[in-house]
């Protein structure tokens, strides 16, 4: 592994994948999705880890997305299948959005549970200009969090917009001040971490289903049933009793 390729840093219940090409805008080459993946994969080994968060390093820019250069020479499904994964983590997951993001990048911060960005950023999605039709899975999830009219405007103009715009989308769910980012971001994972972790992880699972409109999901009741007989959800509503 490269001093370049996506590192990973779990402090606490938070794992952090962090994204290392500063001078290149932390592009995402071919080589990273199996680094990203290992990550992904070792800390799923993990009982202490509750969250995942996904930054860059630098003050500038998240992400330019994958290597343009690799969008004509190597392009295949990895990517793609990528962030299908990073989309149905089990964990919860952050995209703290340390500068501007582009391409690809904006598909990754899609796939994230939550998104927090800075102020003085942007993002563009490109591929129009490109003559690139983007995938299924990325429009998919385009129309699910922004809409169709947004998701659109962002493709079919391949136009800027600020961060008050990413805010006022839903594509970002807080805009901060850059010094305020850190802060922000273990606040999210320290109220995640006070959830039941299993409720959690079955919550989002049928939320996800639910947006995908998968049949049944909206009426599947095993898991708040299994809830409800749970030892977690006994001594947790308990502590609350006796507090009052």
């Amino acid at each position: 592994m490269s001093d370049e390729s996506p590192s990973l840093e779990c402090v606490g219940a938070t794992a952090t994948i962090l994204l290392q090409r500063p001078r290149e805008h932390n592009r995402i080459d071919p080589d990273d999705i199996a680094v990203i993946r290992s990550h992904l994969d070792n800390i799923q080994q993990r009982s202490d880890i509750r969250v995942v968060v996904f930054s860059g390093r630098g003050d500038k820019t998240f992400s330019s997305g994958y290597t343009i250069q690799a969008l004509v020479e190597k392009l295949d499904r990895n990517f793609e299948e990528l962030l299908d994964a990073v989309e149905n983590y089990p964990l919860p997951t952050i995209c703290a959005l340390n500068g501007s993001v582009y391409g690809g990048a904006t598909d990754l911060a899609l796939c994230c549970d939550v998104r927090i960005g800075v102020r003085n950023s942007r993002m563009f999605m490109p591929a129009a200009k490109f003559g690139l039709h983007y995938y299924p899975g990325g429009l998919r999830r385009y129309v699910a969090q922004l809409g169709p009219s947004e998701t659109k405007r962002l493709f079919l103009t391949a136009a800027a917009i600020d961060d008050e715009e990413m805010l006022r989308i839903g594509f970002l769910n807080e805009l901060v001040e850059r010094e305020q980012l850190p802060a922000k971001v273990r606040e999210y994972a320290d109220a995640i971490a006070a959830c039941e972790p299993h409720t959690v992880i079955s919550l989002k699972r049928q939320i996800n289903a639910i947006a995908a409109a998968e049949p049944s999901a909206a009426t599947f009741r095993d898991d708040y049933e299994r809830s409800l007989r749970s030892e977690a959800f006994r001594l947790r509503v308990n502590a609350v009793a006796k507090r009052e």
